[in-house]
């Protein structure tokens, strides 16, 4: 066991832990004032959630030892036998336990990405069932076929370094779905539905920023020469992924905005995610070029082309993103980056191009199928949508009787009565 390796893994782990109260904040501000809290709590409450249920049954469901290729067996539940000896088949440098809580931030922030589909409409119980439901039937039989010992998709020789399938596909299909069966938000394309704090939008694409190095160069699990290739990979594809956006929009809209430049970078980060440990970083400009106009198109043109709401572009993000990361790695993968990956396309192995095909129809199709009957069973048992009269109100007091802002308003009428008064006085 090496205390570096295992210090750099638990600093990882801390780092990708901050990413979701990054999403927090990213999302809470693009909601509408009245949803703030309530898109706040959606994130918070998912790390309690998903890490109580990853250490009774998630881990060793996604990481246990293999049945059938399938899933992982329940040997490991409680986290039974996963010591503080290191476990070859994951990482032989840290403690087992290490590994698994590594893993555990990676499987809470996943659903955490999905709630920005659906933002602004969802009741909190039917939210909390299908959360738990799916980390257990979507995120860990997804998780065991990439990356657990006999799984089927590492077997056929998948790469997917830090989560282009596992992470982001999977969200952001599943978030598509879960948009699709709710509907469209009141009153959506009638009115403007614009963040109420762009402030907050920077500071929680920022915090993602910072906490993506943990989770990409993180996933070398060692402190070594692999998790400086993907922490520079990583900031590249960021930057360049920021730039291509936000110059996009300049040409359609001939105005760069800070929202589009944050949004940009977070699709570059996206994009990078299942390749950062096997391409080049002259491979990674190009991955983050690509993806900034990919993710633009999607977001502003393509999906009121096609009117679904996604509400705050979990879709147009992270499945657009995360398709193309997991494309371009079968594309830049070079075995002199990586010697335990694989050679991709432009190395001359169209196999691997191939090989990602597969892993990217195989994620959306498991992922759309299994959202859709998780959510439809909830919906026979209880009222899954707000009603319009709890929309007009918004999640902050129907689910949770709080604001955010619970002064402003009477600040403001205090100020214009005083106006008003000195104005009389005069």
């Amino acid at each position: 066991m090496n205390t570096g390796d295992t210090a750099f893994v638990l600093i990882s782990a801390a780092l990708v832990m901050f990413m979701t109260p990054g999403v927090a904040l990213f999302y809470g501000g693009m909601v509408r004032r009245k949803n703030v809290l309530g898109t706040m709590m959606q994130s918070f409450i998912i790390i309690a959630l998903v890490s109580v249920i990853w250490v009774l049954l998630g881990y060793s469901l996604s990481f246990g030892p293999d049945v059938n290729h399938i899933i992982g067996s329940l040997k490991w539940w409680g986290l039974n036998g996963v010591g503080l000896k290191p476990n070859p088949n994951y990482a032989s440098s840290i403690p087992h336990m290490a590994f698994a809580v590594y893993q555990m931030m990676f499987a809470i922030i996943t659903p955490a990405l999905i709630t920005g589909a659906f933002a602004e409409r969802m009741r909190f119980k039917p939210f909390l069932i299908f959360i738990a439901l799916w980390s257990i039937l979507v995120y860990s039989p997804l998780s065991h076929w990439v990356w657990g010992n006999g799984g089927w998709l590492r077997t056929l020789g998948v790469l997917d370094f830090a989560g282009g399938n596992v992470v982001h596909i999977s969200s952001g299909v599943s978030g598509l779905v879960l948009a699709l069966v709710l509907g469209k938000r009141l009153r959506y394309g009638q009115e403007p539905m614009i963040p109420h704090n762009l402030p907050m939008v920077v500071l929680g694409a920022a915090i993602l920023w910072f906490g993506w190095f943990g989770f990409n160069a993180g996933s070398a699990l060692a402190a070594n020469e692999l998790a400086v290739n993907a922490f520079v990979t990583t900031n590249t594809a960021a930057a360049m992924s920021s730039l291509s956006w936000m110059i996009t929009e300049w040409m359609v809209t001939k105005k760069p905005t800070l929202f589009g430049a944050a949004s940009g970078a977070v699709a570059g980060l996206v994009a990078i995610t299942p390749a950062a440990g096997f391409v080049s970083p002259l491979s990674s400009i190009v991955i983050g070029l690509i993806s900034g106009i990919l993710c633009y198109y999607t977001v502003n043109i393509m999906k009121y082309k096609l009117g679904y709401d996604d509400s705050l572009d979990a879709f147009g993000i992270h499945g657009i993103g995360g398709t193309w990361g997991a494309i371009a790695t079968g594309l830049f993968a070079s075995k002199a980056i990586n010697p335990a990956g694989a050679n991709g396309l432009f190395f001359g192995n169209p196999h691997q191009l191939l090989v990602q095909f597969i892993s990217v129809i195989v994620t959306y199709a498991f992922a759309a199928v299994a959202s859709f009957i998780i959510i439809k069973a909830i919906s026979i048992f209880t009222q899954v949508r707000l009603s319009e009269e709890e929309e007009e109100l918004g999640l902050d007091l129907t689910q949770h009787g709080e604001e955010a802002y619970p002064y402003t308003e009477s600040i403001a009428l205090s100020n214009t009565h005083k106006h008003i008064k000195q104005e009389q006085a005069v």
